[in-house]
C-alpha cells in the first residue's frame, strides 16, 4: 500500500503497478496526474469516513493506492555492482524498517537485504515511513546465514556487523580504510545481531559514543553508519 501522491508518485516513478486508487474528493485533482494513462486503474473517490471504514484506519494524506507486489530478485542480482549494501536481520518494528531504507535512499546504499524473519518493508507503516524509498531502493530477502555469507562473499562484500564486542573497531578507523565494497549489518533492538550474524561477519564495527550512552537506535546507528562510508554523489 502507497499512501500520499507524493508516495505513490514515487512508485510510479520506480515502475511498480497499481491496482486501484482510493482518494478522497479534494486530492482528486493530485491523484488524476498520477493516474493518467492508466485506463486499467480504478479510481474510488470516497468521503474520509467512508475510506477510514473500508482501511481501518484514517487516511490523513488523503489517498492511497494499492499496489502489485513484484517477485523478488535472487541476491546475487539485487547486490550485483553494488559498493554499500544494508542488511537488516530479524528487525521487526516496521517503523524502524522504513526510517532504514530512507537512510540507504538519501546515504547512498545500493541495496537493501533483509532477513527471512525481518518485518515486511512493503507493510504499510514501512512504506509511509520511508516515504516511498522502499519502491526505489532494490531489495530483496536472504536465506538463512549459513547460506547467505557464501552468496554475499561471492559477491566480493566485505561484511561488517553493527555490534558491541571486544576489539571491535571503532566506525571512524573502518570508515578511514573502508573495503571498496561493503555489506553493513544490523539487528533488532534490544538482542542485536544474533551469534551466526556476527560468526559470518568479516569484521565487527561499533560507533564511539559519549554520556554514558552504549548504543543507538538502530535506524539512527543506519543513518550514521552510511554517512560515515557515504559515497560520493553521481
Amino acid at each position: 500500500m502507497a499512501e500520499s501522491a507524493k508516495v505513490i508518485a514515487r512508485a510510479l516513478a520506480a515502475g511498480h503497478r497499481p491496482r486501484s486508487f482510493l482518494v478522497q474528493e479534494k486530492w482528486l485533482p493530485e491523484m488524476e496526474v498520477l493516474a493518467a494513462g492508466r485506463p486499467e486503474t480504478p479510481v474510488f473517490v470516497v468521503e474520509s469516513h467512508v475510506a477510514e471504514h473500508l482501511t481501518g484506519y484514517a487516511v490523513h494524506r488523503g489517498a492511497l493506492a494499492a499496489m502489485h507486489r513484484p517477485p523478488l530478485a535472487p541476491v546475487a542480482e539485487v547486490v550485483a555492482g553494488a559498493r554499500l549494501v544494508v542488511v537488516l536481520e530479524d528487525i521487526v518494528d516496521h517503523t524502524n524498517v522504513g526510517a532504514i531504507f530512507r537512510a540507504a535512499a538519501g546515504l547512498g546504499a545500493d541495496a537493501v537485504l533483509v532477513s527471512p524473519r525481518c518485518a515486511d518493508p512493503l507493510y504499510r507503516r514501512s512504506v509511509r515511513v520511508s516515504m516511498g524509498t522502499v519502491f526505489q531502493v532494490p531489495w530483496t530477502r536472504l536465506p538463512e546465514w549459513t547460506e547467505a555469507r557464501g552468496i554475499l562473499h561471492d559477491a566480493g562484500l566485505h561484511l561488517a556487523a553493527l555490534a558491541l564486542a571486544e576489539g571491535a573497531a571503532s566506525l571512524d578507523a573502518f570508515a578511514a580504510d573502508r573495503p571498496e565494497r561493503v555489506a553493513l549489518l544490523f539487528g533488532a533492538e534490544g538482542d542485536g545481531l544474533s551469534r551466526r550474524a556476527l560468526a559470518a561477519a568479516d569484521t565487527v564495527v561499533t560507533i564511539p559514543m559519549a554520556g554514558g550512552v552504549d548504543s543507538l537506535n538502530v535506524a539512527a546507528a543506519s543513518a550514521v553508519a552510511l554517512w560515515a562510508l557515504r559515497q560520493p554523489a553521481p
